[in-house]
């Protein structure tokens, strides 16, 4: 069956090759480690290996913290990581330098491409972030004796309609996994009725609960000197799609109408947007700058962060911040990342990529989901004339966190 999946898949491609081809002309993201994932790889192997992977930029900060953890555990072992993308590739290069022995691109699903990346690396175990499901990679994996472990997994309500429908294949390919860590009771039950054995499958909870502040006073501090933000109150819209900009700036300004000292943070999920918009920024009568400039906020009133790698350390001086990817089809983005500094987070309501955590937040009165964006801009501007609410949304992400810890000691006793 895997045979005959590999060989649609290979045949898929020739058929599809100019179209292919253009899009690597067109998009430099698409052919970022291409030598690496059609299988040329490179490594002299002196210890036991270990191969972490995480697709994106999302997946490489869920896994963060594990790794460092399994690394304090397991000094000895050398430590792979890959990712799918471009953006975390570049992202996993910046915090695992020190700790990794190798940083690479993970291979397509070929079986010449898996074959030369298990034949350079032998690793003894490979550990997936959330839910990927590669039928070749897994099959010669346990052909060869590796442990393959999925970590964090999740199956959303859409994906898992999907899956249904691929049953009598996906049962052999999951049978194959070592162990399946899902996030929560409902992922588990998902992954047992798509055809994982029930052996296999076990509820460890969400990793992302397990991220830290990772920043020293002093390092707040200096981010608060490199944006001048210490007399302001900052709002920092996170991770926008298109179509979500217009939505944050309108808000911005009722916000701004109110409270003169509100400025804003501009993060664009995908960097390709940046020139998109820079022409809403220029269509504003706001003063703006870019991070990339050195901007500060005494200066200008918005700020577009076109840096990678910073977001998640910036959310530390800010006063409330929005998620986007929650106004269109995306789904959402973490939430946790924002959280984590104690700060209350606003939504929209579009929401399944994250469905359990925002579950959580909403309960528990961390985040505020808001409609549309007359709700928005009524909602952002309670937060900064509500001190009462604004410091119980504070106080309760706290909670939050000390009540949903635990699930990397959990898989790290596990594997």
């Amino acid at each position: 069956m895997v045979f005959i999946y590999n060989f649609f898949l290979i045949l898929l491609c020739i058929l599809l090759l100019p179209i292919i081809l253009i899009a690597f002309v067109i998009q430099p993201k698409f052919r970022a480690g291409f030598w690496n994932k059609i299988g040329l790889y490179s490594y002299q192997k002196e210890n036991k290996t270990t191969v972490f992977h995480a697709v994106s930029v999302g997946e490489v900060n869920a896994i963060k913290d594990l790794v460092f953890q399994y690394k304090n555990q397991h000094p000895d072992e050398d430590l792979v990581i890959t990712t799918t993308t471009k953006t975390g590739q570049t992202l996993a290069k910046k915090v695992f330098t020190d700790c990794a022995k190798v940083i690479t691109y993970f291979p397509y699903d070929f079986f010449f491409s898996i074959q030369s990346f298990l034949n350079t690396y032998t690793p003894e175990k490979i550990i997936v972030a959330e839910t990927e499901i590669w039928p070749c990679f897994i099959t010669l994996a346990k052909k060869q004796g590796i442990k393959v472990y999925t970590v964090n997994g999740r199956i959303s309500p859409h994906s898992f309609d999907g899956y249904k429908k691929l049953k009598f294949f996906l049962s052999n390919v999951l049978n194959k996994y070592e162990k399946i860590f899902m996030q929560s009771k409902d992922d588990a039950e998902r992954m047992i009725n798509i055809g994982a054995n029930q052996e296999k499958v076990e509820v460890m909870g969400n990793l992302k609960f397990d991220i830290s502040q990772n920043l020293t006073e002093e390092e707040i501090q200096r981010y608060k000197n490199e944006f001048k933000s210490e007399k302001y109150r900052l709002f920092i819209a996170a991770s926008t799609h298109k179509g979500e900009d217009e939505i944050v700036l309108y808000a911005f300004k009722t916000l701004k109408e109110k409270c003169p000292d509100a400025k804003l943070l501009l993060a664009p999920r995908h960097p390709q947007r940046y020139e998109e918009v820079i022409t809403l920024l220029n269509r504003s009568s706001y003063k703006w700058g870019k991070r990339s400039t050195n901007s500060n906020f005494e200066e200008n009133d918005i700020i577009l962060l076109d840096t990678m790698g910073e977001l998640a350390k910036i959310f530390s001086i800010c006063h409330i911040a929005f998620i986007g990817g929650s106004f269109s089809n995306t789904g959402g983005h973490n939430p946790l990342e924002a959280n984590i500094w104690n700060k209350p987070v606003l939504s929209g309501p579009v929401v399944f990529n994250f469905r359990d955590v925002y579950k959580i937040l909403t309960a528990k009165n961390c985040v505020q989901i808001v409609v549309d964006k007359f709700d928005f801009a009524d909602v952002l501007l309670s937060f900064y004339t509500d001190i009462d609410k604004y410091e119980k949304y504070c106080s309760n992400t706290k909670t939050v966190f000390d009540e949903n810890r635990g699930a990397i000691k959990y898989v790290l006793e596990r594997i």
